[in-house]
């Protein structure tokens, strides 16, 4: 990886840019992730950046959340029973309020133990 520096001031600042590595894409937590580490932890931030792997750590980020999402999704929805067919035929309102409720827990569990967390 070749280094480019920038002299500002008295000081060479090493030019860092983010290299697209994997063919898939960050989905909205991914970019959650990235905002966290810029804003919250820098040097973790600044170490993946230099080793050309924060394209690589924030997709694998996004996969694990949405694969974490959907399997909570399922558990929720197989431990309730008025979550069926039959129950979202006859009164929509209540099915569609259990749902917006579960995926709201199931997005809180991930934004605590994938996003918001020190770990990488």
């Amino acid at each position: 990886m070749d280094l480019n520096y920038v002299k500002v001031g008295d000081y060479l600042l090493p030019t860092l840019t983010i290299e697209k590595q994997n063919n898939e894409r960050m989905n909205k937590y991914g970019y959650l992730r990235l905002h966290y580490l810029k804003e919250n932890n820098k040097p973790l931030y600044t170490v993946l950046l230099m080793k050309n792997e924060l394209t690589n750590h924030l997709v694998s980020v996004s996969i694990e959340a949405e694969n974490r999402l959907n399997s909570l999704m399922e558990q929720y929805k197989n431990s309730d029973e008025l979550l069926s067919e039959k129950s979202k035929m006859e009164n929509q309102l209540e099915w569609v309020k259990r749902m917006n409720n579960y995926k709201n827990m199931a997005e809180e569990v991930i934004l605590r133990e994938l996003i918001y967390t020190e770990n990488v």
